[in-house]
C-alpha cells in the first residue's frame, strides 16, 4: 500500500506583493476596461482638438508673423486652451468616475475588495489613479506638447525665456483640475448604488453652483460672489497661475478656500463611506 501523505496546513510558498502596490492592479484593470470602450476612445480623440487647433495657430504664426495681431502666441492662449479643456475634463469625469464605487456598491463588492489584504487607501488610490490618469492625457499631456511644439516651430527658446512660467502654471492648473474633479467625483460615487445618479449629483455641483453664482451676480451687479461657482473658482486661480488678471473680482484667497473646503468635505464622505470589514472564514 502506498503511504498516506498529510495535507493539512502548510506555509505558502509562493510570492507576495508588497504592501500598498494593489491599487496599481485596481487602476491598471479600470484604465484597460475604459480604452476597450470605442466610444470613449473618441471622446479622448475628440478632447485634442483644442491641441490641433492651437498647434495650427503656433504655425501660422510662425510662419507668418503679421498674423499675431489677431491670433497672439501668447500666455492667454494657454489660459484658453485650460479653458476649452473643461468641457472635456466634465465628459470624461462623468464617463469614467460614475460608477468607479458605485458599481462596486451594486455589486456587493466593497466588503470584499476591503477584506485583508487590500488597505482602504489602496483601493481609494486605485480608482483616483483610474480618473486621474485619463484627466492627465487630456490637461497635462497636451499642454506642455503645446509648449514643446511652440519652441520646435520657433526655432528658439525665446518664448519661455519670456515666460517661464507657463510651464509650472499648465501643470498646476491642471493638477488643480485633476484633483478637484476626481475626489468631488469619487466621493459623490460612493454615495450611491446608481452610475446615473452619481453623474446627476456631479453635474448639479457645478451646474447648480454656476446657475446660483449667476442669479447672485444679476442681483448684486457685482462677480465678487464668484466663489459661489467651483468652476468660476478653477477659473480664478488659473488666471492667477498664468499671472494674468483674475476675470471674477471675487478674492483668489477665497477661490483657493472654497476648492480646499470641498475636497476636505469630500475626503470626510470617502472617510465615512468606505469602510472594510473582517472576513472570517
Amino acid at each position: 500500500m502506498s503511504p498516506i501523505h498529510d495535507q493539512s496546513y502548510r506555509r505558502y510558498a509562493g510570492s507576495r506583493a508588497k504592501l500598498g502596490s494593489a491599487w496599481t492592479v485596481i487602476a491598471g484593470t479600470g484604465i484597460r476596461t475604459m480604452l476597450a470602450r470605442k466610444w470613449f476612445l473618441g471622446i479622448l480623440l475628440a478632447s485634442y482638438i483644442p491641441f490641433i487647433v492651437d498647434t495650427v495657430r503656433i504655425y501660422f504664426v510662425t510662419m507668418y508673423p503679421p498674423a499675431g495681431q489677431f491670433v497672439p502666441v501668447d500666455v492667454s492662449m494657454f489660459v484658453q486652451f485650460m479653458d476649452w479643456q473643461d468641457m472635456f475634463v466634465f465628459f470624461v469625469t462623468v464617463f469614467v468616475g460614475a460608477g468607479l464605487i458605485a458599481a462596486d456598491r451594486r455589486a456587493n463588492a466593497l466588503q470584499i475588495y476591503l477584506s485583508k489584504p487590500l488597505l482602504r487607501m489602496e483601493y481609494i488610490g486605485g480608482k483616483l489613479a483610474i480618473l486621474g490618469a485619463f484627466l492627465a492625457f487630456i490637461t497635462i499631456v497636451p499642454g506642455l506638447l503645446l509648449i514643446v511644439l511652440q519652441v520646435a516651430l520657433a526655432g528658439n527658446l525665446e518664448f519661455l525665456k519670456s515666460n517661464l512660467h507657463v510651464i509650472p502654471a499648465v501643470v498646476l492648473a491642471s493638477l488643480a483640475r485633476i484633483v478637484v474633479s476626481a475626489v468631488t467625483m469619487l466621493a459623490l460615487s460612493s454615495l450611491s448604488k446608481s452610475r446615473r445618479y452619481v453623474a446627476i449629483l456631479y453635474a448639479g455641483v457645478f451646474f447648480f453652483t454656476e446657475a446660483i453664482y449667476g442669479v447672485m451676480r444679476v442681483i448684486t451687479g457685482s462677480s465678487r460672489v464668484a466663489w459661489i461657482s467651483v468652476s468660476a473658482n478653477l477659473d480664478n486661480v488659473t488666471d492667477v497661475m498664468f499671472r494674468q488678471a483674475p476675470r471674477y473680482d471675487a478674492p483668489v484667497i477665497v477661490s483657493v478656500l472654497v476648492l480646499l473646503g470641498l475636497l476636505v468635505v469630500s475626503i470626510s464622505v470617502l472617510e465615512r463611506r468606505v469602510r472594510g470589514v473582517e472576513v472570517v472564514a
